[in-house]
């Protein structure tokens, strides 16, 4: 995986920091293997942990002010203890939302100074955000001497991305950083929470690589089609919810019971709820795949994983495309996909 990030003057300021604050807590990003757009609507994802990193450093307010200072953005954030806390839609808005929600939890916290550094690309699809998150909350829960278990932490963080940043994500990012075992993909039930280790391990699977490549196409996933995309899948859950009251969301629904309501919902609704149930199939075949060391079946679901995402989905764009057309045709390439938040809408 190689992708140049930061710079001299980047090095300068993140050494600096190291001189001011003696506490410092590390969340790693992620690349999802397969399963996306599936974790907001109760379905099954198999991310991993990369070495790529967030850290928070964290120490006493000198001005009796909570202070928030990053490596990567020249802007400083701070708060009065009565100050009335609102998103003003830059970086500080994911550090400054996961604080209000552990204030609105019940943890006190006197003022500190929280310093953020990192090399994770920002908008490459690597969940550079909530690697943030998940940082900021574990400086302040020691700054604070308080304890919440990992499913408490990973509730939260997500609270404060979708009510305090205006980002509609799901619950992937946030519980895999905190969740992540060396050498494992993490599979995950997004709708109870309930996760299992996959070692990757095998003797093909040990022997090969997984490649990570930035597109250099930057998303958001708090603006762009990922709203628009969520509000059709969640206009389409509720129909079959409707017609099939056992199946409580898309991680419960079949591809019959869908084309059973084709009449009642709108194309792009059938449309992006066929690319989330088709794709918790393939999450569970990627399973088997991995259990059997079956590369070439693992790397086929992968290219029909983003396949569903351009035709169903609609979430890629022209330079994704290219690049998984030209990876697949490279000598040992088993399979790629697009993997990340929207990209149909990049500039």
């Amino acid at each position: 995986m190689q992708i140049e990030i930061g710079s001299e003057a980047s090095r300068r300021r993140s050494m600096a920091a190291e001189n001011l604050f003696d506490q410092q807590y590390i969340a790693p990003g992620r690349v999802n293997l397969i399963g996306e757009h599936t974790d907001y609507t109760g379905g099954l994802v198999l991310p991993m942990a990369i070495p790529f990193l967030s850290t928070a450093s964290i120490a006493p307010s000198r001005q009796a002010v909570y202070e928030f200072t990053s490596d990567q953005f020249p802007t400083k954030r701070c708060l009065d203890r009565k100050d009335e806390v609102n998103r003003i839609g830059d970086w500080s808005d994911y550090c400054v939302g996961v604080f209000q929600q552990m204030r609105n939890a019940g943890v006190d916290v006197a003022p500190f100074r929280l310093h953020i550094a990192g090399n994770i690309p920002i908008g490459a699809g690597l969940s550079s955000s909530a690697s943030i998150e998940m940082a900021t909350m574990m400086a302040i829960l020691a700054f604070a001497r308080a304890t919440m278990s990992m499913e408490e932490m990973a509730v939260l963080c997500r609270r404060a991305e979708n009510e305090f940043v205006g980002s509609p994500c799901g619950i992937m990012d946030q519980f895999v950083i905190l969740a992540a075992r060396e050498a494992h993909a993490l599979l995950l039930q997004t709708g109870n929470l309930r996760y299992e280790h996959l070692p990757l391990a095998g003797r093909r699977l040990a022997e090969t690589a997984i490649i990570v490549v930035n597109s250099l196409v930057k998303h958001s996933i708090a603006a762009g089609g990922y709203g628009v995309r969520r509000r059709e899948v969640e206009a389409g859950q509720a129909i079959l919810k409707e017609h099939f009251p056992q199946a409580a969301d898309l991680g419960q629904a079949t591809l019959d019971e869908l084309e059973a309501c084709r009449g009642s919902m709108s194309p792009e609704s059938r449309r992006r709820c066929h690319h989330i149930i088709s794709e918790n199939d393939r999450v569970r075949q990627a399973k088997a795949a991995i259990l059997a060391d079956d590369l070439e079946w693992f790397g086929a679901l992968m290219t029909r994983s983003h396949a569903s995402q351009r035709d169903d989905f609609a979430c890629s764009c022209e330079q994704i495309d290219f690049l998984v057309e030209l990876a697949v045709k490279q000598p040992g390439c088993f399979g790629a996909r697009l993997t990340g938040g929207d990209s149909a809408d990049a500039q």
